[in-house]
């Protein structure tokens, strides 16, 4: 099969609506409303006009399933950890956070967790492998990698305030 194709229909007073057929014959389409939200709408493999789920999504969802879809980090070469039973996470720090404005030591993560803080997302830049001296602050993003207790439990000790 080659490319893909959509196809476009202008919708007056509302947006565009973009449909596509894929290889399995099953019709999607997705409305782009001119407010920015989104509605996903699959059909019916019997019957093509008949919708079998409409979804309305928010900007900030639609922008989520894009990533989730086509995710920019995501490489073939990447392992992948739920197979070895590891998950990795996000975890956001509060501004109200006992941590904040503490070294990343002091939270004693990988001794009481066995989870690994791995990179630090700040406002715009990102530090790889933060290391014990790192000073975390309220809106950091960790990205935690470990056992799912361990992820948890990681989550409860970031969130104490």
């Amino acid at each position: 099969m080659g490319t893909p194709r959509v196809s476009s229909t202008p919708l007056p007073g509302i947006g565009v609506r973009y449909d596509l057929t894929t290889r399995e014959q099953r019709r999607v389409s997705v409305v782009a409303h001119r407010d920015g939200e989104r509605t996903l709408n699959a059909y019916r493999p019997d019957d093509p006009d008949a919708c079998a789920l409409s979804v309305r999504l928010t900007t900030a969802e639609t922008a989520a399933l894009v990533d989730a879809l086509l995710p920019e980090h995501h490489s073939p070469n990447l392992l992948s950890t739920t197979e070895l039973g590891l998950v990795a996470e996000r975890v956001q720090l509060s501004a109200l956070s006992y941590w904040n404005g503490r070294v990343l030591g002091e939270t004693r993560m990988r001794t009481e967790t066995g989870v690994s803080i791995v990179a630090v997302l700040r406002r715009a830049e990102a530090v790889p492998s933060p290391t014990p001296d790192f000073r975390l602050a309220g809106g950091d993003t960790l990205i935690v990698i470990g056992t799912r207790e361990g992820v948890e439990s990681a989550a409860a000790i970031l969130g104490r305030e």
